[in-house]
């Protein structure tokens, strides 16, 4: 899939936050977003995934020739991760769910791909730092997404689960979903992109 971003403006107020003439994400890129705090990389990225209405442009989603159709997913994960109030296997199935879709087996994958079968029936909230991030990918990679967007994902977070998360988003890419990564300093998860973006000053520069 390609998402495109055209004509972008996001206001807050009389002053504009960015503005961005052209931008696109496919699912083979890898990319890094950085720049300083409070210029909107988390709005940024919450309009790539739909969760937020720019103040003026447009966002497409664009199937690639011979693309699964149902592999449109663009999944947006919050620097908080949030989880549901339920144990760890309910919250891999949910989207499952919305979607009307009942697959045990393709649950089951994902908890040992995120390691996290032998605690499918603990409560979420229970669940350590690295434990919930390793859930939320998880909870991605069932929904099988053309995109992943991750706003820190290593915050506040020890070697060990750093490490872990990067083999995830590795093998997630291999699989053919596109990543976005937002982080302030360089770490072993942006080495893994191909592209680098610098949002700042309101503009936003695509770097090699």
């Amino acid at each position: 899939m390609r998402l495109e971003l055209n004509n972008i403006c996001q206001r807050y107020g009389e002053e504009d936050l960015f503005v961005i003439d052209q931008l696109q994400l496919i699912s083979a890129d890898a990319v890094h977003l950085h720049g300083p705090n409070g210029v909107g990389k988390s709005t940024l990225m919450k309009i790539m995934a739909g969760l937020q209405k720019p103040t003026s442009g447009e966002v497409r989603r664009i199937p690639m020739a011979g693309e699964n159709m149902r592999r449109q997913a663009v999944i947006y994960l919050h620097q908080n991760t949030y989880l549901f109030d339920t144990d760890v296997r309910s919250n891999v199935e949910y989207g499952l769910r919305m979607r009307r879709e009942k697959n045990t087996k393709k649950v089951d994958k994902a908890l040992a791909w995120a390691g996290l079968d032998h605690l499918e029936y603990r409560q979420a909230h229970l669940l350590s730092g690295g434990e919930r991030q390793r859930l939320a990918l998880a909870r991605a990679l069932v929904l099988d997404p053309a995109l992943v967007l991750l706003d820190e994902p290593t915050s506040n977070l020890d070697i060990g689960s750093v490490a872990r998360i990067e083999e995830m988003l590795q093998d997630l890419h291999r699989r053919g979903t596109g990543i976005l990564l937002a982080c302030h300093q360089d770490n072993a998860l942006t080495k893994l992109c191909n592209q680098h973006w610098l949002l700042a000053a309101g503009k936003l520069t695509v770097q090699a």
